[in-house]
């Protein structure tokens, strides 16, 4: 039996292994149209890899994927965070977990992860075959006839593609030639570009916990926030872009951003307590020392904004500059005008409809011998290692069935 993995990514190549391992007669090839294999796993985390998230109860774990978690849900049973960690150890990785719950290779580097798989798929007589760009294929019969751009074609008696996302619905074209319906491709995982935004010369300020909000949504959430010099990033931003993306795209990314940078407050507490600074330290400077916990520059940023003179001190504020600092610090608006691709992480929505392939193997319902792994399918997570831990369980699942 032949098996013949188009994508030389995350997914590709643990379909590739676990294939190998599972139906050790057959001859299994992987096709890359890169020059070099694995690439996504070379920038993640900033080429540190990202492999997984920590292993939690499965019920919460499938809450960070905003498509595929009904899929995953079944998945995960027969391949979880769990697993890759045991799997990666097994052949000589360990891995470490920091504090916000991302594990990477105790050596922080992507080269780790990368000699593992290809080291692994070379001792199982895998085939890496890179330069290899498949633009279409047949079937004909019990067998696949795929069509190499400038080279001769392929036969193949199974087939994976594990191509990862594609940024454009035209991209899909040959794989909807075989009657599987495409959900239009959108970008996950952004940054929000704020060109008017007052905060853009704080770039660099972070906060750990805050409120990021969608205007007239219900999209929002919590967590650490980064003023960048375009605009806002990290991990709450990029999580909400995940939850937001197809709606976001419907608004041109054109859209109010509403941050709390004080959640653990409510605004009536925060109103209040600027009041007793009247009493507390009524002869210092508002501006010049910051208050509940922030950074001073931001604060400061803050009180400019709120028109209150660097000379003002807490004893003279009126009760109308103290609201307006309560509205910057709960409920500060800014107009959100594009987007920006988070790192080199590009990470989309979309792909492969999710109905069109059999949730137990990942074979097409419409071809049979065709499996699909990873983020060609119409599921993403979110940042934090969840799209990896997508990669390695498609792969795994389609691993263990395509030869059957």
């Amino acid at each position: 039996m032949t098996i013949t993995i188009v994508g030389g990514g995350a997914s590709g190549f643990m379909a590739a292994i676990t294939a190998a391992e599972t139906f050790p007669g057959a001859r299994i090839t992987i096709l890359e149209k890169s020059k070099t294999v694995l690439n996504k796993v070379r920038i993640s985390g900033g080429g540190r890899c990202n492999v997984t998230h920590r292993p939690h109860e499965l019920r919460h774990f499938v809450k960070n994927y905003p498509r595929g978690e009904k899929l995953l849900r079944k998945l995960l049973t027969h391949f979880d965070a769990g697993a890759t960690v045991e799997w990666f150890e097994k052949r000589g990785v360990k891995l470490k977990t920091e504090a916000d719950g991302r594990m990477f290779p105790v050596s922080d580097s992507s080269h780790t992860i990368i000699e593992c798989l290809i080291k692994t798929a070379r001792n199982l007589d895998i085939g890496i075959r890179t330069g290899v760009n498949v633009n279409a294929f047949v079937k004909n019969g019990g067998q696949f006839q795929l069509e190499i751009l400038n080279g001769e074609p392929i036969t193949t008696d199974r087939l994976l593609i594990a191509t990862g996302g594609y940024p454009k619905a035209e991209s899909f074209d040959w794989l909807q030639e075989h009657e599987h319906g495409i959900v239009p491709p959108l970008p996950s995982l952004f940054t929000f570009n704020t060109p008017d935004n007052y905060l853009l010369p704080l770039a660099g300020v972070s906060v750990k916990d805050a409120l990021v909000k969608i205007g007239g949504t219900k999209h929002e959430w919590r967590g650490p926030l980064l003023i960048t010099h375009w605009g806002f990033s990290g991990p709450a931003v990029l999580k909400l872009s995940a939850w937001g993306a197809r709606d976001l795209a419907e608004t041109d990314y054109h859209f109010t951003c509403r941050i709390n940078w004080l959640p653990d407050m409510k605004e009536q507490q925060i109103r209040d307590f600027l009041l007793a600074e009247k009493n507390n330290t009524p002869k210092q400077q508002i501006a010049s020392h910051t208050r509940l916990g922030l950074p001073s520059r931001l604060w400061k940023a803050f009180t400019e904004r709120a028109e209150i003179p660097e000379t003002l001190r807490w004893s003279d504020a009126s009760h109308k500059v103290l609201n307006r600092m309560t509205e910057l610090l709960t409920n500060s608006q800014f107009d959100v005008k594009g987007k920006t691709t988070f790192k080199e992480e590009f990470v989309t929505c979309g792909g492969i409809a999710l109905p069109d392939i059999d949730p137990e193997t990942l074979q097409s319902r419409s071809t049979p011998g065709l499996y699909f792994a990873g983020e060609v399918m119409d599921v993403d997570g979110i940042t934090g290692g969840f799209n990896f831990q997508n990669a390695w369980t498609t792969g795994y699942i389609a691993g263990k069935n395509i030869g059957l």
